[in-house]
């Protein structure tokens, strides 16, 4: 991950504890912009291959059409009720395209570890589902903020 987080070091996640989070939890926020500047915010599934994060959109979707005006997205992945609880990763970058469009099944190497974790992840099973209409967009993060507040309050810290 190419940019280093500056402040809040006493929070962040270690590489471990990044990974970990990130291969649990299921559900993100992605981010886009419009032709039109306005900013697009929306839940999605995801899978963490430990490099890069992967993302099953609808093609036809305001998400989509966004990325292809302009590639820079912003996905925030976090957890926790109460301040002291409160962890997360904001992961920034340029989406990539990878695969058909919209994926049907076809073989694609590159696809083959994404969608084995999605399938196990998601459905329980061994193989991808295929529907026609969702297509897998790549963010390999340019810059990775973390923050796990429980640690505020771990005995021998401060």
């Amino acid at each position: 991950m190419a940019a280093t987080q500056r402040r809040g070091r006493r929070i962040m996640m270690t590489p471990a504890e990044l990974d970990a989070f990130l291969s649990e939890r299921r559900t993100c926020r992605v981010a886009t912009v419009g032709r039109d500047g306005r900013p697009h915010a929306g839940a999605l599934w995801f899978v963490w291959d430990g490099r890069s994060l992967w993302l099953y959109s609808l093609v036809r979707s305001r998400r989509w059409a966004d990325l292809r005006g302009d590639a820079r997205i912003a996905v925030v992945v976090d957890d926790g009720r109460e301040y002291g609880e409160l962890r997360g990763v904001e992961l920034s970058g340029t989406a990539e395209r990878v695969g058909e469009v919209p994926r049907r099944g076809g073989p694609c190497a590159e696809l083959d570890a994404p969608e084995a974790l999605f399938a196990a992840k998601y459905f329980g099973a061994a193989a991808m589902p295929h529907d026609g209409r969702h297509a897998w967009l790549r963010l390999t993060p340019e810059t990775t903020v973390s923050w796990d507040f429980r640690k505020l309050a771990a005995p021998g810290r401060g």
